[in-house]
């Protein structure tokens, strides 16, 4: 007997992606989650008998086995939730039948193709009914991912915008981003990241089989988000110097960087810095269905040797000599946190996991960060895995100046202005707020037990098993630095010093500034000031010196003087960078060898507003108007704004800007359509040659049409 055949398949797509909560995916092929159930209606040519199964074969990769699980045979039978693939009978009429089938919650996650044949015909007879794609499941208890907030899995999943928090610890800015998950093609780009690893190039079986594991598939994609060892996605540029590529800062999303890189064969986007590689990175992984989010780091320490301090060296006007400074502290730095329970480490590491796309260090001799624990770094267990140390190191390092002597002797300056890791935020769950998550990676700075956590960790540090080999430190003065082996800090001067701004910093305008000195003492004082000041990038890396005189102050018992701070737009115009960032340094030269750095970092503001001239309904054009200020004291013509936004309009649109008179403010107006509905994100840029660009998004609200 021939048997009953199958003849094709409904995939049911709307009610499994509404289960499933994939429904936004725009792709052809189904899409669900791992463990847990979804339907299929298969057409048959005849009624299948009660007693006579469907058997099913679900493969992925491209040399799928059994051995590897990369490869499963099943038949109808009682549906079992398990570690093992499963299907049941449902409903039959004359010539369908509908079938339930749910997959391990430790399935690899992936593109699967399925194969069907009833149990009365002969092996190799199967139907090859298509493929569909299955993903992580936050909302199942039995997967690795499974996070038990619907309010956070709506954010941390579902939300296909997000905010990025960047500047200055005392002057937090929100940059809109666009992660577009569910944009056209995404979907498949993301899964094409892991097949193009190095990893799966070498030995794609293996390599398939573990992406069941969200440790590795996180690892694999923080490698393959950088360009550095890989034909990865972005490639990193921190020069300040763009030709060929984008600026980082005209990125709006990640979804063009994304389509650039797959439709380029897979050539690296020029280029990113690291909000870039963050956002991108995010978009890949709620794609694949992990909650994730985007962290920023105010103070965020590169510790390029893992002594846990950050050593900086100056001269007698406060510049950092560039030659001998091989660490770093960075105004800001972004990463991203992914929940996922730590199969490898034990329960107490389950959670929020730190990932980090950034290229900045090899581990592994690969430049990835992560996951590392985010409970393992608030309790100093730096030992484990992943680049726990520098992670640690990230948020809790000492900030250590050096002053640099002509004779190549070195001397510790007193400087309290900078604390690593401050203010580290994330984008409120259901808002547009900024969240303090600093307590969730170290204890309060000062206390008791922050100090017992970072002896323990430094004791971790200096053992093997922290970094697998014994690091050598090396330094200039020739000789190792670890913690323990530091000089005393210094002793507190008899002065106190801090810059003060007088007005607010306008791109445009004339920054004013004072310098307060104070004299602690019951006598007088005379302090030597050498004041400089330089444009930045926001890794506090110099680009241009725009000041530098000396003074001479004498400061009566107690007496507090201000020495006044001025500098011309004339002075910084040509040099400033995108990143709109100026340093300001006074090394204050006391009596009897005492010595103190003053430090201020600024970002200058601009504005841009925009709004939405009234309700937004799907399918129905609404106006928006933006304002904008021409920053400048000279006319400007060449504007243009650009916007974006998923679910508001396709693409990008391009709106020419009327020339502006110096500081003219102008109204530009534009149509959108919205297509989808609930929160969306609409990103407003005013881009001009003749000034950084200036970036403003608005939520709009969007109703379903009645």
């Amino acid at each position: 007997m021939a048997g009953v055949r199958v003849t094709k398949v409904d995939w049911q797509h709307s009610k499994n992606g509404a289960a499933h909560h994939t429904q936004d995916y725009p792709c052809s092929e189904l899409v669900v989650r791992r463990g847990q159930l979804f339907s299929l209606k298969l057409g048959l040519n005849g009624v299948l008998e009660s007693e006579e199964a469907l058997i099913f074969t679900v493969e992925t990769g491209p040399q799928a086995s059994e051995a590897l699980h990369t490869k499963v045979i099943f038949q109808t039978a009682e549906l079992e939730i398990g570690d093992n693939w499963s299907a049941a009978k449902e409903e039959q009429t004359e010539n369908s039948l509908t079938v339930s089938l749910i997959s391990p919650s430790n399935a690899a996650i992936g593109r699967y193709l399925l194969s069907a044949r009833a149990s009365s015909r002969r092996k190799h007879s199967d139907r090859k009914l298509g493929e569909f794609v299955l993903l992580f499941n936050p909302w199942c208890p039995e997967d690795d991912v499974f996070l038990d907030s619907e309010e956070e899995r709506q954010e941390y999943v579902l939300n296909d915008s997000g905010i990025i928090f960047r500047g200055v610890e005392k002057h937090i800015r929100a940059q809109g981003w666009n992660y577009g998950q569910f944009e056209e093609d995404i979907l498949n780009i993301c899964l094409s990241i892991l097949d193009r690893s190095p990893s799966h190039q070498s030995d794609p079986a293996n390599d398939v089989s573990h992406r069941h594991d969200p440790v590795y598939v996180t690892r694999i994609i923080s490698a393959m988000v950088n360009s550095n060892n890989d034909r990865g996605v972005i490639q990193g540029q921190w020069q300040g110097k763009y030709g060929g590529g984008t600026s980082p800062l005209r990125w709006r999303g990640s979804v063009t960087i994304l389509q650039k890189w797959f439709k380029g064969r897979c050539k690296p986007v020029k280029y990113g810095q690291c909000w870039v590689f963050a956002g991108v990175m995010c978009t890949v992984l709620r794609c694949l269905g992990i909650a994730t989010r985007v962290v920023s780091n105010f103070n965020s320490a590169h510790d390029t040797d893992g002594n846990l301090s950050v050593d900086k060296y100056v001269d007698s006007f406060g510049r950092t000599l560039e030659d001998l400074t091989e660490d770093s502290m960075w105004n800001f730095h972004v990463w991203n946190e992914s929940w996922f329970a730590r199969q490898d480490l034990g329960p107490s590491y389950n959670g929020w996991q730190v990932l980090d796309a950034t290229p900045q260090e090899e581990s592994e001799g690969v430049f990835q960060c992560g996951p590392a624990s985010v409970n393992a770094i608030r309790e100093g267990d730096v030992h484990l895995a992943h680049d726990s140390p520098f992670v640690f190191a990230e948020v809790n390092a000492d900030y250590i100046t050096w002053l640099w002597h002509e004779d190549e002797k070195r001397e510790r300056v007193y400087s309290d202005t900078k604390k690593i890791g401050r203010c580290i935020s994330t984008k409120a769950v259901g808002s547009d707020s900024r969240v303090d998550i600093t307590g969730l990676y170290k204890y309060p700075e000062g206390s008791r037990k922050e100090r017992q956590v970072y002896s323990k960790a430094v004791k971790k540090l200096l053992s093997v098993e922290a970094w697998g080999r014994r690091t050598r430190i090396r330094r200039v003065s020739g000789r190792g630095l670890w913690r323990d082996d530091l000089l005393e800090p210094p002793v507190k001067p008899s002065i106190t010093g801090k810059f003060k701004v007088l007005e607010p910093p306008v791109l445009g305008q004339d920054l004013r500034l004072a310098l307060c000195l104070t004299n602690l003492t019951s006598r007088p004082q005379r302090v030597r000031v050498n004041l400089s000041g330089a444009t930045i990038l926001y890794t506090r890396k110099p680009v241009a010196e725009i000041l530098q005189e000396s003074h001479t102050v004498r400061l009566g018992p107690q007496e507090e003087k201000k020495i006044p701070v001025t500098i011309s737009y004339s002075q910084y115009k040509e040099d400033l960078t995108e990143d709109k960032k100026i340093l300001l340094a006074a090394m204050c030269l006391v009596s009897k060898g005492e010595k103190l750095l003053v430090e201020k970092d600024i970002t200058l503001e601009d504005f841009i507003t925009i709004k939405v001239l009234g309700p937004a309904v799907v399918g129905v054009a609404v106006a928006v108007e933006v304002s904008v200020v021409n920053p400048l004291l000279e006319s400007v013509k060449d504007c243009v704004l650009m916007v974006e936004g998923s679910g508001l309009l396709q693409g990008q649109l391009s709106i020419d800007v009327p020339s502006l008179q110096p500081q003219e403010s102008a109204l530009v107006q534009f149509n959108i359509t919205p297509s989808k509905s609930g929160p969306r994100q609409l990103q407003v840029d005013l881009i001009s040659s003749k000034f950084p660009d200036i970036k403003g998004f608005v939520i709009i609200h969007v109703a379903t049409a009645k």
